[in-house]
């Protein structure tokens, strides 16, 4: 399976992409794209062709990205709510499945913790995917989205073969 990750973020938008076989987990992709100080649409349009770009590339199976957070700022979520359906569109486009998880899912699933920090996601993308280096914090939130998705598939997967077996 091979999964493209995406952390929206409407300054800097994480995006990696994780393959799972038999040997393991391995990153395949992993980057920051960075938006600077250009108009909002100019950044939802990067942010567009940066998806489209990487699905062209590397062909995922899948999409994973994660849920916009309720933010006491509105403005700001509703900013990040765009980065987020520019990326969405672009998977869409593109003819890619998608699955969204929130933060804490994400979280969970690769730290065992809702409420890990940011260093310990890093942390444990690292160790999970033998990276030689830390990766930045964006990148390794997408590629802690794309482990997400693995996990949770293959405990779906499991799940039905269980219950097949009854």
């Amino acid at each position: 399976m091979r999964v493209l990750g995406i952390d929206p973020g409407s300054r800097i938008t994480g995006l990696a992409v994780v393959e799972s076989s038999r040997d393991g987990l391995r990153s395949l992709f992993y980057d920051s794209v960075r938006l600077k100080d250009a108009s909002l649409p100019l950044r939802l349009g990067t942010i567009y062709q940066s998806v489209e770009q990487v699905i062209r590339e590397y062909n995922p199976d899948i999409v994973a990205v994660e849920q916009v957070f309720i933010s006491n700022n509105a403005k700001s979520a509703l900013v990040l709510g765009h980065a987020r359906g520019g990326a969405i569109c672009s998977a869409v486009n593109s003819g890619c499945e998608l699955a969204e998880y929130s933060a804490k899912q994400i979280k969970q699933a690769v730290v065992g913790s809702g409420g890990a920090s940011k260093d310990q996601v890093q942390h444990m993308v690292r160790v999970l995917l033998g990276l030689r280096t830390l990766p930045g914090v964006d990148a390794a939130d997408a590629l802690a989205c794309a482990i997400c998705h693995i996990h949770t598939a293959q405990v779906e997967s499991r799940l039905q073969n269980a219950a097949r077996v009854q």
